[in-house]
């Protein structure tokens, strides 16, 4: 039996070899987000995890990008049912398509890549998670922390008070780090997702 509408996320520690294993730091990093089965260490330096909602998928992959150490291949599609506990023993045409798309990763421009039911439509939702994805990786210390106050849900005058320095400032590098782009572009990736899983 196939379950519908699943998105497969292989995620791939980008040189390894060379670096520190940090498969747990990002297990403990996604463990927030709302999964039909949690990431999972599935191989080595190789994590996965199965969402039911792309903007769970989107949050992950931008997560990812912003640290700098992963390649994330997104797969959409039908999964084999009943969905086993581990994703290690997971089956069907999603997790296929992870697999393929994580490999691609590893060579892009932007470390993220999409393959779904619609190839068309799974290049555009690629094309716009890798737009997000260069804002977020070229964000400064000083953005990513005022972005991680606004995600709070506070105000800019709030976070003017917390960081110590004028709303202008606030309203300035929340302009320099891409903010105003970056919320609204989520959506659109994660419409462009559930596009290519139809």
């Amino acid at each position: 039996m196939k379950l519908d509408d699943m998105f497969v996320m292989t995620i791939d520690q980008r040189g390894s070899r060379q670096d520190t294993d940090r498969v747990d730091w990002a297990i403990s990093r996604l463990e927030r987000l709302s999964w039909v089965r949690r990431p999972e260490r599935t191989a080595g330096d190789e994590l996965q995890a199965v969402a039911g909602e792309s903007a769970v998928v989107v949050d992950a992959v931008l997560d990812l990008i912003a640290d700098g150490h992963w390649s994330v291949g997104i797969g959409t599609g039908p999964v084999d049912e009943p969905l086993p506990r581990s994703t290690r023993a997971g089956r069907g045409r999603a997790f296929e398509a992870a697999r393929d798309a994580v490999e691609a990763a590893k060579s892009a421009p932007v470390p993220v890549q999409v393959r779904g039911t619609s190839p068309a439509a799974a290049g555009r939702a690629e094309a716009m998670l890798s737009v997000l994805g260069l804002i977020v990786a070229r964000r400064t210390a000083q953005g990513r922390e005022v972005v991680a106050l606004m995600d709070e849900g506070i105000t800019q005058s709030v976070a003017a008070e917390r960081l110590g320095i004028s709303r202008q400032a606030v309203s300035q590098r929340l302009a320099a780090a891409g903010y105003t782009v970056e919320r609204p572009a989520r959506d659109v990736a994660a419409y462009l997702l559930r596009e290519a899983d139809s």
